[in-house]
């Protein structure tokens, strides 16, 4: 089986035919459907949230058999994501995409969880704290896209369960936990 560093890649990864787009719909759909998962669970596995289609990009290419994606596959695929709320495009040109492997609501019920497992109820925290602190090493918080970030800390506010203060700069913006 093929690694790209510590990821093992799909056997289909191998399969020229799954770097063309197919004409066939449900050959399609199964296509696209194997794309979105294997694109999912590469981000999250390296902790990728963004794509930029003009840039190289690790699973769009396989020189092992010579075979990359198109621009509009790979726009087809993301799109596919974008469909399904588990992706963003960043600007109207789709260029760039935030890529949702936990979405919104997830990562505000991941943040809840991590909470209360870690004692944090009542605290207060820094939004740094949270992406880059000690307390989240080892948990998919550690890294976080800020932005992905902030949107679920807000979902957790407009819920009432974490007040969100502004510091003296974006670095020391706090987040009480009241959950």
């Amino acid at each position: 089986m093929q690694k790209l560093g510590d990821f093992k890649l799909p056997y289909f990864f191998n399969y020229p035919p799954y770097f063309t787009l197919q004409p066939v719909r449900e050959t399609r759909e199964k296509q696209i459907q194997l794309w979105k998962e294997l694109i999912l669970d590469y981000c999250r596995s390296q902790k990728i949230f963004t794509i930029a289609l003009e840039e190289d990009f690790p699973l769009f290419s396989n020189p092992v058999i010579e075979r990359s994606l198109t621009h509009e596959a790979k726009e087809v695929f993301l799109n596919a994501l974008v469909n399904e709320g588990r992706a963003e495009w960043m600007d109207k040109h789709h260029k760039k995409c935030l890529i949702l492997w936990l979405r919104i609501q997830d990562w505000a019920d991941y943040i809840i969880n991590f909470v209360r497992e870690n004692g944090f109820e009542d605290s207060v925290m820094t939004v740094e704290d949270l992406r880059s602190g000690i307390e989240t090493r080892g948990t998919d918080l550690a890294g976080i896209d800020r932005g992905v970030l902030v949107r679920a800390l807000k979902l957790l506010e407009q819920k009432g369960k974490v007040a969100i203060f502004k510091g003296t700069s974006a670095d020391d913006e706090g987040v009480k936990f009241s959950v």
